[in-house]
């Protein structure tokens, strides 16, 4: 079993932290320095921002006829291999300050660790690379370590913290051939960089009804191909077809239904209802804007879990579903959907 590293820093040295990366955000947006293609632990971006982003350009490619193929990457340990060294460069290159820079290095090094598993401690090891988990300034640092990782990329390419995907054109040799230049590319600063892709985990999505299901290389590993892709929290898959995620979220969504439902004694309003607003619409809700569904029979799916969830309140069992909505001040998923704002 792998046990992710997770930093448990004083709160004084949280502050410190806040107010560190205060400074260092501050500079980094006035001067623009985090690329537009980055949308983690970045000011008004957001996981739903990043689909919207690559998928709008994705769709329109594959709307207008061309095959588009999509390689989802995946970086080996990527927060644990930052090597300080090239960090350390990397934030001089963004003019920050020498006091800060050097405040960065003496943060990062001499730090140690050790694993505490049910009383039973290992001895402590030195930290030689990886930005601290669990930090409040880690993020930050990422962002710029892996900020240049697509200079000189000519395909689409869009991250989440490490979470990369490149997309592009595959319609013509030609076009096959840019994808596979720039994964060429990836890889080569991969090397630069010390941070190594887990090629087995990198997958190739081919969109388009002409696609050639054409294969990718990383070095001398081929990539696979996939059918489908949870991309950050979203099931994507090769037709663009969102019923596997309605599918996903109403399977997971009736799931916490039925634990409250056994769990839970009372079955008042005033208990039910703020449970299914806190724990079952967000399932519902999560980035809805970029996957919502269009067709009726997966509306329906979703519309299935809020009808069980309001038959669950005493005294609205034996009343239609148009009349316990109108009780409780909630609108049917079809009305949301057809208005625009669907579960807004």
């Amino acid at each position: 079993m792998y046990y992710r590293p997770v930093s448990l820093t004083s709160v004084p040295g949280k502050i410190m932290e806040q107010a560190i990366k205060e400074i260092i955000c501050k500079h980094l947006e006035g001067n623009k320095v985090i690329g537009n293609s980055q949308h983690g632990f970045v000011k008004n971006k957001s996981c739903q921002t990043n689909l919207i982003a690559f998928f709008d350009r994705i769709t329109s490619l594959v709307d207008k006829g061309e095959a588009v193929d999509v390689i989802y990457l995946d970086f080996s340990k990527a927060f644990d291999t930052v090597s300080h060294d090239i960090l350390i460069d990397k934030l001089g290159k963004c003019n920050l300050d020498r006091a800060m820079i050097r405040w960065v290095h003496n943060w990062l090094d001499n730090r140690s660790q050790r694993v505490v598993v049910n009383g039973s401690k290992s001895c402590w090891k030195g930290i030689t690379s990886g930005v601290p988990q669990g930090s409040v300034l880690g993020p930050v640092l990422f962002n710029i370590f892996i900020n240049d990782v697509d200079v000189g990329i000519e395909s689409t390419l869009i991250k989440f913290a490490d979470d990369t995907k490149l997309g592009g054109v595959a319609t013509s040799l030609e076009d096959r051939d840019i994808i596979q230049n720039d994964l060429s590319k990836l890889e080569k600063w991969s090397e630069v960089n010390r941070m190594r892709f887990n090629k087995e985990k990198c997958k190739v999505l081919h969109l388009g009804r002409n696609n050639q299901f054409h294969t990718y290389k990383m070095g001398s590993d081929c990539l696979g191909r996939s059918m489908a892709e949870r991309d950050l929290g979203v099931i994507v898959d090769h037709k663009l077809n969102m019923s596997q995620q309605c599918d996903a979220v109403a399977k997971k969504a009736n799931m916490i239904l039925s634990c409250i439902n056994r769990c839970v004694v009372s079955k008042t309003r005033e208990v039910i209802l703020p449970l299914y607003s806190a724990l079952v619409r967000p399932q519902l809700e999560y980035c809805v804007q970029f996957w919502a569904p269009h067709f009726k029979k997966d509306v329906e799916k979703l519309e299935r879990v809020q009808r069980r969830a309001t038959r669950m309140i005493k005294g609205l069992e034996n009343m239609t579903y148009e009349a316990r909505l109108h009780e409780l001040g909630l609108f049917s998923l079809e009305k949301r959907r057809l208005r625009g704002d669907m579960l807004a």
